[in-house]
């Protein structure tokens, strides 16, 4: 089946370096690298600091790769060196030729998280996150110290008082002095705005319009900076300078160092940043400025050059000074906008201490003093070291650079969006240069990764990237699976994937904020959001491609304007809908969801966030319920997001229908379903701008099964919105009115819904919206596009069940039909053309003589429209290119189009099963296909009507009476005699087969319909026989009930909260055994009443003379055999009934040979108690008992009457009484004298167990047959291990054939291998098939054969299991063998004598491909 594990090959070519390309993996992905056209045949050495496994990563230490060439060619085109990816995080690789560096780059490995009690996976597109303030949610001790991110710290922490060197300070950092002096002369301008001192200079303390502004500059320009003359501390003291090169000049002896002509004057900064502390090279300036001569006058000529050059440089300065000083008003103007008048700011109001003109960028904690008297303070080491400076971010700054270090004016130019609670901390370059911060921020660091699965780096560009390593990988050491999330504002997708790649950033936050309408909104759901519908499927090994970082799409940052301010309170619910349909992961922030009207504060904010009680009056400021602004609404969003993620919607397409309503549909390539959300955004406010009523028709394709979720942001009354004082508290007059899972005509957004049609055969539904207000949104799930049900029809389908739809199998002339109708019958064909080139076959001349073949193909599925003709159509388009070529090479090119299609349909219908069929052998998947070959729906429903009160149940409009009919898939009991009309469904071969086609492959929603539209045929205690959709039902087997209770059982232990079925509507067509057949719906009863029906019916003991008895429903029975009994034996538990004219069992072979004198003579009636109906009501006994201790059913006995009185059996006495009497009474002492044995003349093998108990002919209880090891697999607590390794070792030497197992012991005198169904002759034992079930090789008891031999060779010792394994293996191969060589790909129903070919046996068998299944998956 080709690579099923994942492989990525990373090309390496000559001089290609990577560092900025991102390459994203999975853990258990294999990367291969590979030499491409510029490095083969040369030397290369690849290098990695991916670890060893289980050694710890050490990002230092790099080993070589070890090259495989697995062709072992000359040339070097398949050799690689591989990594297995078992640990996520970031590794960089490098390759030399030779000793010479050629290229490299980095390779980031995502983390595997887990959630909940049950430790589930959690992809990352499953991610739902929101972001709190940890001050906003009340005093929790450790809250604000856990939450608080590594790269800040607060301005005011003890441990930064006690150790001021970890910060950016005058000591350490004294180029920052000047920006210092500027900040405390803006902060006392500040305070003196505040106090009403500039209110006569046009600076009132409310800013309110540009006047004010205007103000400012000109207050700042003419009176603030002449008075700092800040550009002295970039200036030299040109009389000193003067005065030192003169003395140099009339130095005796004075020696001057040649140097460079190219070096000019400049000015050297004073490493102390002291007012006019600056110098020049005195060198350069005696070597610049020489006298003519050594007189006087020369001298002092020298001099004023130098004098005028000095204030030259001077000048300079001040000019570059004057520059920054400019740069500086603009941007301190622009927060003062944004703050005080700006719509979308905060609006901060009066200047006041609290909330002053700009923030602060140093710390002061100092008493006030003397504004001349604090510049002395920079110059003082003990006190300079406290004046720290603030964090910040830059905007458009380089990210990479540390705009904290001398060379960056940022402080001074007043760039910094400032963080007045935090200080910037000093790192260093490497531990050594801050020890003590170092250690620190690790410390913190582990005590956060020991606490947390993900961190979160809030504008990860301002850490040192070398810093953020060191702690990320002391994080990662603690947490493997660490999930790092990041915040950039880098403006370059290759700046971006620098962070990414270095520090294996899991996801990058991306803002949905950032969008300026509905389509850029969109467009970033298509950028972020996952690939594009209709991708093509890639192959498992392929090239590693570049990636973009994984996003975390958040509708608002903490750092956002309000959206409401910036938009309005009606975008809420639409934006937060888009955002949350992207295929990635999702979030948001605390207050986004309440309506929060203003943006809230990481700095000043002091209140605490509300909250919740259910019971809470719009009116209560300090709490939230549902009924509070979007809330409801986000949580069935965020539920959708998780699931979409889960199931792998991973494909996503964004259309803006008009300017504000944008549609995204998620669509899963794997199940074929999509969900489309419609949302009408609101980024104006509907209360004041104009929006029109006509919302333009939506055209959706495919067919909308439910409307998921519609909701409408409305206004409801209450009091207005009025800030709380304590509680940061939402916009109280505007909620949700939701509603979720509802049917398409019962929404109240969409107006009415059509079926048309778009081109031939294409079906889009067109939806007409009339409540679609701006602020709503309504989310549709389409049908998948092709379902399991969908794919029966288009590979498969035999002569009979295409003739019940009107058509038939192609028949191709002078050789015969076709085995399927579907794909599978040509391919069966070609599969035994194509090896042996046999051009000259009948099918290949019907190819070349003309196009009936191709166009029975493709118009066979066009017919049956929907998505099925969209399979024809494409066939279609592909047969007329075909047509288009010479007749001769039809056939090939015919056959490599049918594989194409083929092969993809297969992966498809494998796609939507089972984790064990999808991970198992190609065995496995290939048997699995018999549940799509075997499951399906018919133009007439096989199975009864289930509830209109169960969900999931598949519907379509029937073609004649236009009107809504269930669609179930139904179970086929073999095909090609039992695939159509009332013939096609039996209880017994349903109920056997349903685990292993059904449940092991993963159909779940199938498995509980059929189980439940039984259950609502169960009719004195019995489920039918044959079923004749419950109208025309048979109640004449006494298995049936038993098989379909073990499959309850079955779904229950298999399915996730497979339990629920129990409480399941099951629709009763009987509600009493002698009631009309009742229309469903008319008398639901849940599925465990049902249940304790069945068993109660039994207790007290079932007997009934079938309705209609005689020739119009068995022409061979005779009266006698239509008088049903059943029961359960006081003494042993054991269930019993039938008598010697019927066959109540598996084994129902009824005689009809006139001739022979077997007419109306069960060849098998097994009447008594049956080995295996025991074994399966002790199983299910069993189960409800341990059920009912557990209280999940709810009867803890049967009550039966006796005589005129209520008795009471307890389902603990029931389960004993079994136990106690089963090997006791059943198995066949190897001790002749044993008193149990009631009959000891009809023993002939000892160490067995009896196939039945008090059977009429008490002989026929002791016939070795093969349904022992049924009891053994359900019930295999009634047996002894070594009894039963006995008996199974008997069975396996007398029974056991190549593909089935001899229904009777070769020893047996009426024992015979061969069935024939047609010979008719005076053989009692043989004429008209009597032998059915006596001696032919039946494949389905060899599952249960197998199985039992696997159970109790475990029990018996490894020795034992080992042998026993390869014994299962070997029959299996012979399985296997058979499968692929039938051209019905499947298992049939049996064999003759030693697996010869019966012609009488279905070709291929729903029970025995299943019990082949179940032993695969038991093995």
């Amino acid at each position: 089946m080709g690579h099923s594990k994942q492989i990525r090959i990373l090309l390496l070519n000559e001089m290609e370096k990577l560092e900025k390309t991102l390459f994203r993996l999975e853990q258990g992905y294999e990367l291969q690298f590979r030499l491409g056209p510029t490095l083969q045949g040369k030397a290369v050495t690849v290098y990695t600091n991916y670890p060893f496994p289980g050694e710890t990563f050490n990002r230092e230490k790099f080993r070589s790769l070890d090259w495989e060439n697995p062709t072992e060619r000359e040339d070097d085109s398949d050799k690689y060196c591989k990594l297995n990816l078992q640990q996520s995080g970031s590794f960089q690789y490098y390759f030399l030729q030779g000793n010479e560096k050629s290229g490299g780059g980095y390779i980031v490995v995502d983390p595997i998280l887990r959630v909940g009690a049950d430790n589930h996976v959690l992809p990352l597109d499953c991610v739902t996150l929101q972001t709190f303030l940890a001050k906003c949610l009340g005093p929790f001790d450790e809250w604000e110290s856990r939450l608080r991110v590594a790269k800040e710290s607060a301005a005011n922490s003890k441990w930064i008082q006690e150790h001021p060197e970890c910060a950016y300070n005058l000591v350490n950092s004294p180029h920052l002095k000047p920006a210092w002096v500027l900040d405390r002369a803006l902060w006392r301008f500040s305070c003196d705005v505040a106090e009403g001192k500039y209110k006569e200079k046009g600076i009132p303390a409310l800013i309110e319009n540009d006047h004010h502004m205007n103000s400012i500059r000109k207050i700042i320009w003419e009176d603030i900076f002449p008075k700092l003359k800040l550009w002295e501390f970039f200036q030299v003291d040109v009389n000193k300078a003067v005065e030192q090169f003169r003395r140099l000049l009339t130095q005796e002896n004075r020696r001057v160092t040649k140097s460079d002509p190219n070096q000019h004057l400049t000015i050297i900064q004073d490493p102390e940043y002291r007012r006019f502390g600056c110098t020049v090279d005195m060198n350069i300036a005696l070597t610049t400025f020489i006298p003519h001569d050594k007189g006087p006058a020369a001298i002092e000529e020298c001099c004023n050059w130098f004098h005028k050059r000095m204030e030259e440089l001077n000048s300079e300065k001040h000019r570059l000074i004057n520059y920054h000083q400019e740069q500086a008003v603009n941007c301190l103007l622009g927060n003062v906008f944004y703050e005080r008048l700006a719509g979308h700011g905060p609006k901060l109001g009066p200047v006041t201490r609290k909330h002053p003109l700009v923030t602060r960028y140093f710390t002061f904690p100092f008493e006030e003093i003397d504004f001349s008297m604090e510049e002395s303070m920079i110059h003082l080491p003990n006190k300079a070291c406290f004046l720290m400076a603030h964090n910040g971010w830059v905007m458009g700054d380089d990210p990479l650079r540390n705009f904290a270090e001398p060379g960056s004016e940022v402080y001074l130019r007043r760039e910094l969006i400032c963080w007045g609670d935090s200080v910037k901390l000093r790192y260093g370059n490497k531990p050594e240069d801050c020890p003590y911060l170092w250690a620190h921020m690790k410390k913190y660091t582990e005590i956060t990764a020991t606490y947390f699965q993900g961190v979160r780096l809030d504008n990860c560009h301002s850490t040192p990237l070398h810093v953020a390593e060191y702690m990320l990988d002391a994080a990662r050491n603690l947490q493997p699976n660490l999930y790092v999330v990041a915040e950039l504002f880098t403006g370059s997708e290759d700046l971006d994937n620098v962070f990414v790649t270095r520090l294996g950033i899991s996801s990058l936050i991306r803002e949905a904020m950032s969008a300026y309408n509905s389509h850029e909104e969109g467009r970033l759901v298509y950028r972020y959001g996952g690939e594009p519908v209709g991708s093509f499927v890639q192959p498992c090994l392929r090239p590693l491609m570049p990636a973009i970082a994984h996003a975390l799409f958040m509708d608002i940052t903490h750092d956002n304007e309000c959206p409401i301010v910036h938009r309005s309170a009606y975008d809420a619910l639409p934006s937060t809908t888009i955002v949350s349909m992207a295929c990635c992961a999702s979030g948001s922030t605390r207050g986004y969801d309440e309506l929060v009207p203003h943006q809230i504060s990481v700095v000043s904010e002091e209140r605490f966030y509300t909250k919740w009680n259910p019971e809470a009056l719009p009116s209560n400021t300090g709490e939230v319920n549902f009924q509070s602004g979007i809330i409801a609404a986000r949580c069935a969003i965020s539920k959708l997001h998780q699931e979409l993620g889960a199931k792998g919607f991973i494909q996503v397409y964004v259309d803006q229908v008009d300017e504000d309503i944008v549609a995204v549909t998620r669509h899963s390539p794997s199940i074929h379903q999509s969900v489309v959300a419609v949302s009408r955004t609101a980024f104006r406010n509907p209360k004041t701008s104009f929006y029109s009523k006509e919302v333009p028709q939506m055209c959706i394709p495919g067919k909308i099964e439910e409307v998921v979720l519609e909701a409408r942001t409305i206004e409801r009354n209450t009091k207005p919105y009025r800030k709380d004082e304590n509680s940061i508290n939402g916009t109280p007059d505007i909620t949700v009115e939701i509603r979720e899972h509802i049917q398409l005509n019962e929404s109240k957004i969409v107006k009415q819904a059509g079926v048309a049609t778009k081109g031939p055969n294409e079906y889009i539904q067109e939806i007409e919206f009339e409540n679609l207000s701006p602020g709503s949104v309504i989310i549709f799930s389409l049908a998948s596009r092709l379902t399991l049900a969908e794919l029966n029809q288009i590979l498969y389908r035999c002569e009979s069940e295409e003739k019940e739809d009107g058509g038939g199998c192609y028949d191709i002339p002078n050789w015969s039909a076709l085995k399927y109708a579907g794909l599978q019958g040509l391919m069966s064909v070609l599969a035994e053309i194509r090896p042996k080139n046999d051009l000259g076959h009948p099918f290949c001349n019907n190819l070349r003589s003309g196009d009936w073949m191709i166009d029975y193909v493709s118009n066979r599925l066009i017919s049956r429209s929907g998505t099925i003709a969209e399979v024809g159509k494409w066939l279609q388009a592909m047969f007329f290119y075909l047509k288009q070529i010479p007749r001769y090479l039809i056939p090939c090119y015919f056959d490599a189009i049918l594989i194409g299609a083929y092969t993809t349909l297969l992966d498809t219908a494998w796609k939507q099963m089972s984790s064990f069929v999808q991970n198992g052998s190609t065995f496995v998947k290939h048997l699995s296909l018999g549940s799509v070959q075997l499951c399906g729906v018919g133009k007439f429903p096989s199975l009864p009507i289930l509830s209109p009160a169960l969900m999931d149940v598949p519907y379509r409009l029937n073609e004649i009476t236009k009107e809504k009919e269930q669609c179930c898939v139904s179970l086929a009991a073999g095909l090609p005699h039992f695939s159509s009309g009332i013939f096609r469904c039996w209880g017994r071969d349903t109920f056997i087969a349903l685990r292993g086609i059904l449940l092991i492959t993963g159909r779940y929603v199938e498995a509980r319909n059929i189980i439940l539209a039984f259950a609502g045929t169960l009719r004195h205690g019995l489920i039918p026989n044959l079923l004749g959709e419950g109208i025309y039902a048979r109640y004449n087997c006494r298995d049936a009930v038993w098989w379909w209770l073990q499959c309850i059982q079955d779904y229950c232990k298999m399915v996730p909260n497979g339990l629920d079925i129990l409480k399941c509507p099951v629709s009763r067509m009987y509600p009493t055994d002698d009631s009309a057949p009742l229309p469903a719906g008319t008398l639901d009863q849940p599925l465990f009443e049902v249940i304790q029906e069945a068993m109660q019916k039994h207790m007290q003991g079932i007997q009934f003379r079938e309705r209609n008895a005689g020739p119009q429903i068995d022409r061979n029975m005779k009266d006698e055999g239509f008088n049903i009994t059943a029961g359960v034996d006081e003494e042993t538990g054991f269930v019993y009934g039938g008598n010697r004219f019927n066959c109540g069992t598996w084994m129902d072979k009824m005689g009809e040979s006139d001739r022979a004198r077997n007419r109306g003579i069960p060849a098998t009636p097994r009447d008594g108690s049956a080995v295996e109906i025991v074994g399966l009501s002790k199983s299910a006994v069993r189960w409800l008992l341990e059920l009912s201790k557990k209280n999940i059913f709810p009867y803890h006995e049967v009550t039966v009457k006796r005589h005129g009185k209520a008795i009471k059996v307890s389902y603990d006495e029931w389960n004993r009484k079994i136990q106690d009497n089963f090997e006791k009474l059943f198995h066949v002492s190897e001790d002749p004298s044993d008193l149990n044995e009631k009959h000891p003349n009809l023993v002939h093998k000892r160490g067995i167990y009896k196939d039945s108990y008090g059977a009429s002919s008490p002989w026929c209880d002791y016939q070795l047959r093969p349904n022992f090891t049924i009891a053994m697999v359900v019930a295999p607590e009634l047996f002894t291990t070594e009894k039963a390794w006995k008996a199974l070792e008997i069975a396996e030497k007398k029974l056991l054939g190549p593909l089935g197992m001899k229904t009777l012991d070769p020893d047996d005198m009426v024992y015979c291998g061969i069935y024939d169904n047609a010979l008719d002759n005076d053989n009692y034992n043989l004429a008209k098939g009597f032998n059915y079930h006596q001696g032919p090789e039946w494949l389905w008891p060899i599952g249960y054969f197998l199985r039992a031999k696997l159970y109790f060779s475990r029990l018996m010792g490894p020795e034992t299991t080992a042998k026993t394994i390869v014994l299962v293996k070997n029959v299996l191969s012979r399985h296997y063998v058979h499968l692929e060589r039938s051209p019905w790909k499947g298992l049939p129903e049996l064999t003759n004598e030693n697996a010869q070919y019966c012609p009488f046996s279905c070709e291929t068998q729903a029970w025995s491909i299943a019990t082949i299944l179940e032993t695969l998956y038991d093995l």
